[in-house]
């Protein structure tokens, strides 16, 4: 059953107006990830994910990340949209690797070349994360990465009772 979207304010938009397949939009933002007291990356070459009724998914590149950061593990998942996901640890040196924190698509479905050597990061684990020096929020539940931010509006995907959206 789908639940009533909020109505957005003056400069916030509606997860709920996020389409179906999702869209992918390059935006002009500076991400910051921050863990054991590192930032483990600083960009504004970002992109975005919008997929109905979720917070957006950011894709940072690959190269941005401080080297030795990202370690592949050997973890899968299947995006229906996307293809087929590889894992990545955060791994920096003096405090305990985040374990699978990261994903990744080596070969993306062809409707979705910009993801190529780009990797999202479930917010929760982290110090901080900041989209234009604003702290990200993850997005419910622990299984999906979006970031939410005061921009968005929801019911967001993810809170008990969401399954079935």
């Amino acid at each position: 059953m789908r639940p009533t979207p909020v109505t957005p304010g003056p400069g916030q938009e509606s997860v709920w107006d996020y389409p179906r397949p999702p869209r992918l939009e390059v935006v002009d933002r500076r991400a910051v990830v921050r863990h054991g007291g590192a930032v483990v990356v600083d960009t504004t070459d970002v992109v975005r994910v919008l997929e109905t009724s979720h917070p957006p998914t950011y894709y940072l590149p690959r190269r941005a990340f401080t080297d030795g950061v990202l370690r592949p593990v050997d973890r899968t998942t299947v995006c229906e949209w996307k293809g087929e996901a590889r894992y990545v640890d955060v791994v920096v040196p003096g405090v305990p690797p985040l374990v699978s924190v990261g994903w990744w698509y080596p070969r993306p479905d062809r409707r979705y070349p910009e993801l190529e050597d780009r990797v999202a990061l479930y917010a929760a684990p982290f110090d901080a994360i900041t989209l234009d020096d604003e702290p990200v929020i993850p997005q419910p539940g622990g299984f999906y990465g979006g970031w939410v931010t005061a921009e968005l509006v929801g019911p967001f995907k993810g809170v008990p009772g969401s399954w079935g959206w």
